[in-house]
């Protein structure tokens, strides 16, 4: 029997203090193609899974169909997300995932515990990085030229990392969050966009989305938007992210 997972989380917040041997069904929860969801139990961890038989590859609609259940598990506990598309090919490939990262996994639901992501957008469209946003297009022969080009190409891409980083220190100070994860890429409009994921305590989304009004202000050089909470997907072990490979 195949299964298709969604996410680990702790087994009580389904059984309560009864611990379940077997997989038991999450009443009206459905997964992908609207098969029934199960928790697998693991000693304290459940993964949450439903039966998989292999089908076409997965599309939009499941896409949905996987961050739905994520969603709804993670409205009532803690939650490490699979990736989309996992799936163990047998009872005994998903015991072993999980036996063999057993203590990465407690700790994980451990620190992440009354935790939320929420996830900034920033698009900077600042005069002074014009230069900087032009790609330098390398000559297709070695020499000279090739070398100048290069140069340049690494001076704007330090200036572009520069600018970002200086925009993601104001962030941190401004919302003070408990973990972070920062990412920049260029747009094809010219400007950069810098996805900053920020960790921070469920009781504190509120505090964190009157923050936002106030960054917006104070960062005029940026068009922000924000979302969350979401479950933690930036803020995982490493290991959760390739177990089923």
């Amino acid at each position: 029997m195949a299964w298709y997972a969604y996410c680990i989380t702790e087994q009580k917040a389904f059984q309560g203090e009864t611990r379940a041997r077997r997989p038991f069904v999450i009443e009206e929860l459905r997964g992908i193609e609207g098969a029934p969801v199960y928790g697998y139990p693991s000693g304290e961890l459940a993964l949450i899974v439903s039966e998989y038989v292999p089908t076409a590859d997965l599309g939009q609609q499941a896409i949905l169909e996987h961050a739905r259940v994520i969603a709804e598990c993670f409205r009532n506990t803690t939650v490490l997300p699979f990736r989309f598309g996992t799936v163990f090919d047998t009872d005994d490939a998903l015991r072993r995932a999980v036996r063999s990262n057993r203590k990465a996994f407690l700790s994980s639901v451990e620190r992440l515990r009354g935790k939320a992501e929420m996830h900034l957008k920033l698009m900077v469209k600042d005069g002074s990085l014009r230069e900087a946003m032009n790609d330098v297009v390398l000559p297709m022969t070695a020499g000279g030229d090739y070398l100048t080009k290069l140069r340049e190409k690494a001076v704007r891409h330090r200036e572009r990392q520069t600018k970002a980083r200086a925009i993601s220190v104001q962030v941190h100070m401004l919302f003070n969050p408990l973990e972070e994860d920062v990412s920049c890429k260029k747009v094809d409009s010219g400007g950069m966009m810098i996805d900053i994921a920020h960790l921070v305590d469920h009781k504190e989304v509120e505090k964190y989305q009157a923050r936002y009004n106030s960054a917006a202000r104070q960062l005029k050089d940026c068009r922000m938007s924000v979302s969350g909470p979401w479950p933690p997907y930036h803020f995982l072990p490493g290991k959760l992210r390739t177990v089923a490979n």
